[in-house]
């Protein structure tokens, strides 16, 4: 199987999960390349996600870690598939890895929970607001690279909107709604096309009014991706110095909490569309 230099986080996810099923087999890497047929520095490249596996070695090494949940292997099969080529790999070179790598988590993911607290989700934003936030960006991005980015964030809306469009369900903290991005009637017409959208059935906006006070977490952004089993679910964490990515049984038990938190605290549905229609009316 051929290696490959720069791993994309889905990659790596299943290199990580290959480990770790080996770890709790209470197995080594002279064990793994001993089924496989390889050295033990090729296993260790296959673990963190630089040497691609076929699914024929996953269902090896599982049925030899005696892995008895046929989905998660499954789930770690189809990870493994490098027939699929996502609509991201064009903006490969010329855009952050980081930001590829969102798209491919939303695609793949069977639902998307996210926390706002200073901008319009993503998968949400028209490209006028889009590209008032990256225009905001320091250092400065050229007007070529604030192009790139608004037009990849507008692909990345497809996954609600495709033929088997994924469940997404945004809570957004009211000053994330009333940050002027791009002015106005940038601002006005944003938020009615979050009205617009929250009227699918696969999309569901709560909004936490600020009388709510102290909310979860450190105000970054989240987004918490359900893989096909539990096991596979993931979190990305905005940061000033890009997507962080985290899959920690701890850390997805803490993000599941905050969820849950912003579950119970937000305004339903219709009350939220109710309230930013509110503040439509206000600007």
């Amino acid at each position: 199987m051929p290696t490959r230099p720069t791993p994309t986080e889905r990659q790596k996810r299943l290199g990580a999960e290959l480990r770790k099923m080996r770890l709790a087999a209470g197995k080594t890497t002279e064990y793994a390349a001993g089924l496989l047929g390889l050295d033990r520095t090729k296993v260790s490249n296959m673990e963190s996600g630089i040497r691609t596996v076929s699914p024929e070695r996953i269902r090896i090494l599982a049925s030899n870690y005696d892995c008895p949940d046929e989905a998660y292997v499954e789930g770690l099969v189809a990870m493994a598939d490098t027939r699929v080529r996502g609509w991201w790999d064009q903006y490969r070179g010329h855009l952050p890895q980081g930001l590829l790598d969102v798209a491919e988590l939303e695609w793949f993911a069977t639902r998307l929970r996210t926390l706002q607290t200073v901008h319009v989700p993503g998968l949400l934003q028209l490209s006028g607001y889009a590209r008032a936030i990256f225009d905001s960006a320091l250092p400065p991005l050229s007007k070529s690279e604030v192009e790139l980015r608004v037009a990849q964030r507008v692909q990345r809306q497809q996954v609600l909107e495709r033929d088997n469009p994924v469940e997404y369900i945004a809570y957004v903290h009211e000053w994330a709604l009333r940050m002027q991005f791009g002015g106005r009637r940038t601002t006005r017409e944003q938020l009615q096309h979050l009205c617009e959208m929250s009227e699918h059935d696969n999309v569901e906006v709560r909004v936490l009014p600020v009388e709510v006070g102290a909310f979860p977490g450190a105000g970054h952004a989240v987004l918490y991706a359900s893989g096909v089993v539990s096991q596979l679910d993931t979190v990305q964490l905005d940061s000033a110095h890009g997507g962080e990515f985290t899959h920690a049984e701890a850390q997805l038990s803490k993000y599941r909490a905050h969820m849950d938190w912003w579950q119970a605290k937000c305004l339903d549905p219709k009350t939220s569309r109710d309230f930013i229609h509110s503040i439509i009316r206000q600007l």
